[in-house]
């Protein structure tokens, strides 16, 4: 279609396909996150102020769009396709602190583990689209891939529509028992009404700055492997594109997998008090990072092994599915009222990560796709996962914090919160 459009209006393009080198390919997969971080904290701002369910799917919404103009902007010039990328990521970097805004108005504290384990569809749909965009790829033709991705992103957006509000009174079909449930619940730690962000107490906080080092060692993980894998598995393990896509892709089922198994026994741990909430989350972290961390190590000494470096890339970010439990769990317990704003400044330094890791790729393997050029790619990603992870444990902190909320300011503590919850869950 593209190539049609182009030919009717006489525009010259190449029609053998882009002669993109390993720079330019870590360019083009890069130059999503380059502004990507720009729009994170507005993002949680404009959440508390027009409410997350407008910010979260519009920003998602116009994201699907600009997929299907993607494959035209490639057709037209490299630089039209960096720049189409760059603002696909400033409009998307709107989304994920508005969910952590509504999470904090609808989830009850015991239960946030379990229910953050759902950000990690994610994952579920790599797992299905890497595979699946491979077949398309090899039956079809790349573009139909973009096309796919913008007509389900345009059918999200309308169940998003009809499914989703922004607080428990707001929505007009639930129960009521369950509403009152959630409020009890949730009881005084989330506003009734709209404070002033207390900007130089989060920006101070030694909570809010383990969490933005969690959130960087597991970022750089994640990003360096789930944008890497294909072309690692096809220069050192001479795979095609749909092999490389479903083994690229199984890595982030297990981080489901995983996510929802741990998210389970945090829960569980809080419910039961087995577990002080601050333990919970750092036990979380470190699987995150450094668990995650040796996998990596053992993938950057798998050489030309192709079945160690499966099993270590599956493991390896298998493991990092523990972060529900972690670092994005801890910004809510630290302050539901302003955990919006806190996950868009962490978003803000994870996801620097993602287009500071393929710049570094793509120096390190350009012209040199060798196995000892890629164990240079895994220990830098080790060391970031193994150093973050260490301080987090050190030094993370999940109590509820006084400037959550001014009401509340001079002694509630999640703990209390805790006890309430589990006796009404009981009952």
């Amino acid at each position: 279609m593209e190539r049609s459009l182009l030919s009717y209006f006489g525009i010259k393009f190449d029609e053998e396909g882009f002669d993109w080198n390993e720079y330019e390919q870590g360019l083009a997969l890069g130059s999503f996150y380059w502004l990507y971080w720009l729009t994170q904290v507005p993002g949680g701002i404009l959440s508390k102020k027009y409410g997350p369910k407008v910010v979260y799917g519009v920003s998602n919404f116009l994201s699907a769009l600009f997929c299907f103009v993607m494959p035209i902007a490639s057709y037209l010039s490299f630089d039209a396709l960096i720049i189409l990328r760059v603002v696909q990521g400033v409009v998307t970097g709107f989304a994920w602190p508005a969910m952590q805004t509504m999470v904090g108005s609808w989830i009850p504290p015991n239960e946030r583990s379990k229910f953050v384990s759902s950000y990690l569809g994610s994952s579920f749909g790599v797992f299905i689209n890497y595979p699946l965009f491979g077949a398309i790829i090899s039956i079809s033709c790349w573009e139909n891939v973009f096309h796919f991705c913008g007509i389900f992103g345009t059918v999200w957006f309308l169940a998003w529509c009809y499914f989703v509000y922004d607080t428990p009174a707001m929505h007009p079909r639930i129960a009521q028992d369950e509403r009152q449930y959630i409020e009890k619940s949730l009881g005084t730690t989330v506003q009734k009404k709209i404070y002033p962000t207390p900007w130089k107490e989060i920006l101070t906080s030694k909570i809010v700055w383990m969490i933005l080092i969690a959130q960087w060692g597991g970022g750089w993980g994640l990003f360096t492997l789930m944008t890497q894998a294909p072309t690692y598995f096809k220069y050192i393990h001479g795979w095609d594109i749909k092999m490389s896509g479903f083994l690229s892709g199984l890595p982030h089922l297990l981080r489901i997998l995983f996510s929802l198994f741990f998210s389970w026994c945090a829960d569980y741990l809080l419910r039961h008090e087995k577990m002080s909430r601050t333990n919970v989350r750092k036990v979380g972290t470190a699987i995150s990072t450094i668990v995650n961390g040796f996998f990596v190590l053992g993938l950057a000494y798998s050489g030309c092994n192709s079945f160690l470096a499966i099993v270590m890339l599956n493991l390896s970010v298998g493991f990092h599915g523990a972060v529900s439990s972690g670092p994005h769990s801890a910004m809510l317990d630290a302050s539901p009222n302003h955990a919006g704003i806190i996950s868009g400044i962490s978003g803000t330094t994870a996801c620097a990560t993602g287009f500071i890791s393929p710049i570094i790729v793509g120096l390190l393997t350009l012209n040199n796709q060798t196995a000892k050029q890629w164990e240079y790619v895994f220990l830098i990603t080790a060391g970031m996962l193994f150093i973050s992870g260490v301080l987090y444990c050190f030094f993370g902190d999940s109590k509820l914090q006084k400037w959550n909320s001014p009401e509340t300011e001079n002694d509630v503590e999640i703990e209390n919160l805790d006890k309430k919850s589990a006796k009404n869950s009981n009952n």
